[in-house]
């Protein structure tokens, strides 16, 4: 659970003393806010910053790989509200020694990410600085006719459905990923979607946040969640269950829909390259774990930002 300094904390306490603004169709809270700026579809508004040290090993990933990743993660967002990402402004903060050649190798992952998904780069701001590299993407989008996907809409009885495994990311998946896109799009004509999210801070943490968002609560079955070979390498000590639970930055998608919708996509296998795993259900309260017929407390635990 989340500590009184956490972040979601602090998110919680800017939800209560953001005033109610016409315009504003979805604020803090979700993958993405919704905004309308005009009659017609709301523009999805998201925005991740990453830093050296935190989110990535500057040393050890490349520039290349760090563009990629930090217009991965904005991707994702946008794909877990089952949306078309459309534009992208990048800011970065450099380090004053090498700084160009970083800018540059950045653009360059950049680049690639959002060229894959047919997303303009448009603009940014661009500062040097003492301290290592900060870069900060900020997405706009725009949903489908049948409008975004929430994390407020989940049921009691709804299945909870997964695009792919868990654990193990920080081996090199939490760079490499390929965000979910075209796959939530697909979901998105196949099935009414109820809730969705993507997992960055850990399969528990991130089913938790769709359970408190929709006032549910939700049990996994632990031999039905898929695991990476990654997390099942791992020794560490850790069973790769935990790993999976916990590790985050998997952003792979959770979702869920009736059963009978359910049922449906695990007959048909509608999204191609992906295999659809039924892994729980939505219940009345808590957050479960059930293996071989037994049902215990969950912890939403995963990756979770000290604000002290």
């Amino acid at each position: 659970m989340t500590g009184p300094t956490g972040e979601f904390a602090f998110i919680d306490w800017l939800r209560r003393r953001i005033p109610a603004d016409h315009r504003v169709l979805l604020g803090p809270g979700d993958d993405t806010a919704a905004v309308r700026f005009a009659p017609g579809a709301p523009v999805l508004i998201t925005t991740d910053m990453l830093l050296d040290g935190s989110c990535f090993i500057l040393a050890e990933a490349g520039p290349r790989r760090v563009g990629r990743k930090a217009m991965a993660v904005n991707l994702s967002d946008v794909a877990a509200m089952a949306g078309r990402p459309v534009a992208a402004v990048v800011s970065v903060g450099l380090p004053r020694d090498g700084g160009r050649w970083l800018a540059e190798e950045l653009y360059s992952g950049l680049r690639e990410m959002a060229d894959a998904f047919d997303t303009a780069i448009v603009g940014g701001d661009t500062n040097s600085w003492d301290g290592p590299l900060t870069i900060s993407v900020t997405l706009l989008g725009e949903p489908t006719g049948r409008g975004p996907v929430t994390r407020a809409g989940a049921r009691i009885g709804d299945w909870l459905l997964t695009t792919g495994p868990f654990g193990g990311s920080i081996r090199g998946r939490h760079l490499d990923f390929t965000p979910r896109v075209r796959e939530a799009l697909r979901l998105h004509e196949s099935a009414e979607l109820h809730a969705m999210i993507d997992v960055s801070d850990g399969l528990a943490a991130d089913v938790w946040h769709v359970c408190t968002e929709s006032k549910v609560g939700a049990v996994l079955r632990a031999d039905a969640i898929p695991v990476t070979d990654a997390a099942k390498d791992m020794n560490d000590g850790r069973p790769p269950l935990v790993h999976a639970l916990g590790d985050g930055e998997d952003f792979e998608l959770v979702f869920a829909v009736s059963p009978a919708d359910g049922g449906r996509l695990i007959d048909t296998q509608p999204v191609e390259g992906v295999m659809l795993t039924p892994i729980g259900e939505f219940v009345d309260s808590g957050l479960w774990v059930e293996s071989a017929g037994n049902r215990q407390p969950l912890e939403p635990h995963g990756y979770i930002h000290s604000l002290n």
